[in-house]
């Protein structure tokens, strides 16, 4: 028997090592364990159901942000869509119906393979589980298109005209083109179209850019700036003087061959003081501008046809088509104005109503066309589109604002979703539009805001609109007696020093003056129906006795120079809203806050007056008060503050200043802040760590500041979810001891990061190796105290150190073991790095798959940045810093340094 053993061992051998033995080992457990295999399928289906449906809805979130979903993510549901369960549970009910010994000896080899099928879909649903959990990034935002499409509305007779500008277009001497023509004619509406052909033939340049220059004759070169610097993904810093930022986008735009779409020119300039290099026939690239100051012969037909037999009706339609003019604006209007009407007595109405305004001796023909799309609103619609005629003609106007405004006038009935859905009515009228860079955001045509002042002085209503005209002075008093709303905001005037008799007057919109900064001792003596006072961006540095404003609502001073409020105004009983935010000079609000009862908004954050005394932060007689922005300067008042759960729960924006006795914050301990959006932490010198630790409730925080703290040292984040996981916008700046900020990893929805005069800070992401290792598990032993008592502290400590051991090997994000990583900064956009003297490098080259712009500035020591090459930052646009700077980086791609410098480097 040993001796047949024995021979037989050497071909058990041979076998095992072909894996036949495990091969059949396999076949007989699937056959053997056929309903526990196919229990452990049903759990596993469960299972896969519910990831998959956490997957769906993260992607969800994804694509209702207009992002895409990530190749992989879409590639595992396909696969998870592919698998075939149902065939394998009617195979397995089927031969679960032969029970006896006979009949299951009978199917053995049909239980056999019915056992693998069950053992193999096992396998693959636990695959997807697995990787389905793995997920991280579930979507990415797109690329910018080079065209930008505009909106744009179906048109009749420009295909003649845009032929010729394509054909301009593509002839080499013609690099600036130039439209004409009266307003409302149509050239804007060309210009739409134009832009959007090139969507099809911009294989010869790299970007196109549309801009609306100005709607008055005040040129606005920082929107224009704006435009430009958002279609090119630069960074933008408000305190850049404008000459600088003309001569940054200069040398921008000129290493791109671009198409440049001005519309409504009405005064001369030069391009380069904006930005905007002159296109030679060198540069390959284009101009077009549109202007109403010299005419342009067109041709032009109109088709109206109706869906309705009667003949009544096509007549009365081409008659209301007439008596537009030509004018595509007019028939836009008058054309929303009368969409779906069918009864002949409906059109005879249109336009025998068309016609009655057609008859005012001297009123342009074309307002009084417009006015039947007016007449169909309803009186508070029409309340609230007259009120946008108070904004100058260029740019854009805040819905938000707006919003206020109209609740303040009463036109809302404390309803500010009525506002939101006038704003859409009023957009679908076509008597407002959407900006194409901002949802925030609506403006008004240059002729619409015509019509609308045409109509205020039609109907008696008495408007003083003087926004935006460059004016030094403001209207004289005489001008001010009847009216019962003033704009003169964006002007240069510099006092009001006249004491106005404006009885009616109920809105005073006076912003954007920077250089006013005195105003009259009696100059709200007669302003007794005033409801909406705006001064905020104004120079003033007090304001006069207003216990006569019996009737406000609505103040805002925020960004002005105010040193303490009138004694008196807490007289004002009626005031919701008062904005001080960011008033740099503010010293005392003399108790009038709290004596304020109706206040819904009250906004002093990053103002200099801020609460130093538990005893001063009574503001719980506020019981209507649904927004809070608030200064701190104690922690004692920042703990009483939490406590007051209605205060706190209120509290939108935050600003802790000169805590002197605070040495830790913990994120949690701001719990019951359920809104906060924006923590803004500055001159807490003191101030050594900041935890931001697991997350207790829904956190909101967007926006985070630090900074002139000059003994923080630690800033630790806890694995997700923690406080900081909504963070979108990072500010470090004057922080000397922070030697990194490796932490920032962890901020899944960073968007952009700005870092300035850190003077110790040597790396931005310290990465792994013995003494890093070692710091970091120092400050996990640190941070393990903060967390619930649930949490392994000891599993958290050992999973962040391996963390920081996954070396990254190539700029595909590939640890040691091969596998694909998740990239550390999935949205990250923008980095400017301003003034960090010690600053070697940033990180290791890693996946930046969002990155737009890199900037630096005054950072003379960094010798690496992370990137070999564009492989890993896919919309990568631009990298600004020093000639000097660029040259004296060390790199190991001499030919990938040199396609960079070519591409994206532009020297500041």
């Amino acid at each position: 028997m040993a001796d047949a053993i024995s021979c037989l061992q050497p071909l058990c051998d041979c076998l095992d090592g072909t894996g036949l033995l495990d091969a059949a080992g396999r076949e007989v457990a699937s056959f053997l364990r056929l309903k526990s295999n196919w229990g452990d399928l049903d759990k596993a289906r469960e299972s896969l159901g519910a990831v998959e449906r956490m997957v769906r809805g993260r992607v969800t979130a994804e694509l209702n942000k207009l992002n895409v979903c990530d190749p992989q993510v879409e590639l595992w549901l396909r696969r998870v869509d592919e698998l075939k369960l149902g065939a394998i549970d009617e195979d397995y009910s089927s031969l679960m119906n032969y029970s006896s010994i006979c009949q299951c000896t009978r199917h053995a080899a049909r239980r056999s393979w019915i056992g693998k099928r069950i053992v193999e879909a096992l396998d693959e649903v636990n695959k997807l589980i697995e990787e389905g959990r793995r997920f991280k990034k579930f979507g990415f935002k797109p690329s910018p298109e080079i065209v930008e499409r505009l909106p744009q509305t179906k048109t009749f007779g420009l295909e003649t005209m845009l032929v010729q500008l394509h054909d301009l277009l593509e002839k080499a001497d013609s690099n600036i083109i130039g439209i004409w023509g009266q307003g409302g004619i149509g050239k804007t509406t060309l210009l739409h179209a134009f832009n959007n052909d090139l969507e099809k033939k911009v294989h010869n340049y790299q970007v196109v850019i549309f801009i609306e220059v100005s709607n008055s004759e005040t040129l606005d070169t920082l929107e224009m700036q704006k435009t430009i610097s958002e279609r090119l993904n630069l960074p933008w810093n408000e305190a850049e003087i404008t000459v600088k930022r003309a001569r940054f986008l200069v040398k921008a735009l000129s290493r791109k061959r671009f198409v440049l779409l001005l519309d409504d020119v009405r005064k001369k300039f030069r391009l380069e003081d904006v930005g905007i290099p002159t296109p030679d026939t060198n540069s390959q690239s284009k101009l077009i501008l549109t202007s109403r100051f010299q005419e342009l012969s067109t041709e032009a037909c109109a088709a109206v046809e109706s869906p309705s037999p009667s003949n009544v009706v096509r007549d009365h339609a081409i008659a209301i088509a007439q008596s537009c003019g030509g004018l595509p604006l007019a028939l836009n209007v008058i054309g929303t104005a009368v969409a779906g009407y069918e009864e002949p007595r409906d059109w005879n109405s249109a336009a025998d109503a068309i016609k009655e305004n057609m008859k005012f001796e001297g009123v342009d023909e074309m307002f009084a066309t417009l006015k039947y799309s007016f007449d169909r609103l309803t009186p508070t619609q029409q309340q609230c589109f007259l009120y946008c005629t108070l904004f100058p003609e260029y740019g854009s106007i805040s819905k938000e604002h707006l919003v206020d405004y109209w609740l303040a006038e009463g036109l809302l009935l404390d309803d500010r979703e009525k506002g939101n859905q006038i704003i859409r009515s009023l957009i679908s009228a076509c008597l407002l539009q959407t900006t194409s860079s901002m949802s925030s955001k609506v403006k008004m045509h240059h002729i619409i805001r015509h019509l609308g002042l045409w109509l205020v002085n039609r109907e008696d209503r008495s408007f003083v609109v003087k926004a935006g005209m460059a004016l030094d002075n403001a209207p004289p008093a005489i001008e001010w007696k009847e009216a019962t709303r003033i704009s003169i905001m964006s002007n240069n005037i510099t006092e009001l020093s006249f004491s106005p008799k404006c009885e009616n007057l109920t809105t005073l919109l006076i912003q954007n003056n920077p250089k006013l900064n005195k105003l009259g001792w009696g100059f709200f003596k007669y302003m007794r129906s005033l409801k909406v006072l705006d001064l905020s961006h104004t120079a003033i540095t007090s304001i006069p006795e207003c216990d006569k404003l019996v009737a406000l609502q609505h103040l805002d001073l925020s960004y002005t120079h105010i040193m303490r409020l009138p004694e008196r105004l807490w007289l004002l009983k009626e005031l919701r809203h008062l904005d001080l935010s960011v008033t740099v000079a503010l010293e005392d609000t003399l108790n009038n806050c709290s004596k304020l009862h109706k206040l819904r908004v009250l906004n002093l954050f990053r103002s200099h007056y801020g609460i130093r005394d538990v005893d001063d932060l009574n503001l719980d007689s506020l019981r209507d008060l649904l927004f809070l922005g608030i200064t701190i300067y104690s922690q004692d008042v920042l703990k009483k503050l939490n406590e007051t759960h209605p205060l706190a729960k209120s509290t939108h924006r935050l600003n802790l200043k000169y805590c002197g006795d605070m040495q830790s914050i913990k994120i949690s301990d701001f719990n019951h802040m359920k809104h906060l959006e924006e923590l803004h932490v500055e001159s807490c010198y003191d101030l050594n760590t900041l935890v931001a630790d697991t997350e207790l409730t829904t956190s909101c925080l967007q926006a985070l500041t630090l900074s002139v703290l000059p003994s923080l040292e630690n800033v630790l984040v806890a694995p997700m979810p923690h406080n900081f996981r909504y963070v979108r916008k990072l500010s470090i700046s004057q922080c000397p001891k922070l030697l990194n900020i490796t932490w920032v990893r962890r901020l899944e929805l960073l968007e952009r990061l700005v870092i300035s005069n850190c003077d110790e800070m040597l790396t931005i992401v310290e990465e792994a190796n013995s003494t890093e290792e070692q710091q970091y598990g120092t400050q996990t032993i640190k941070m393990q105290g903060y967390y619930s008592e649930e949490q392994d502290d000891h599993a958290m400590a050992e999973s962040s150190r391996n963390e920081w051991n996954d070396d990254y090997q190539s700029v595909n994000g590939e640890s040691t073991n091969g596998a694909t990583r998740q990239p550390d900064f999935p949205k990250l956009r923008s980095i400017v790095l301003t003034d960090v003297k010690k600053l070697r490098s940033i990180c290791t080259p890693r996946d930046f798959p969002c990155l737009e712009t890199l900037r630096v500035e005054d950072c003379p020591n960094l010798r690496r940045i992370p990137l070999c090459s564009t492989h890993n930052c896919g919309k990568l646009k631009q990298i600004c810093g020093s000639s000097d700077w660029w040259k004296k980086l060390l790199w190991e791609d001499k030919e990938a340094v040199a396609h960079m410098e070519s591409k994206y480097f532009i020297p500041i």
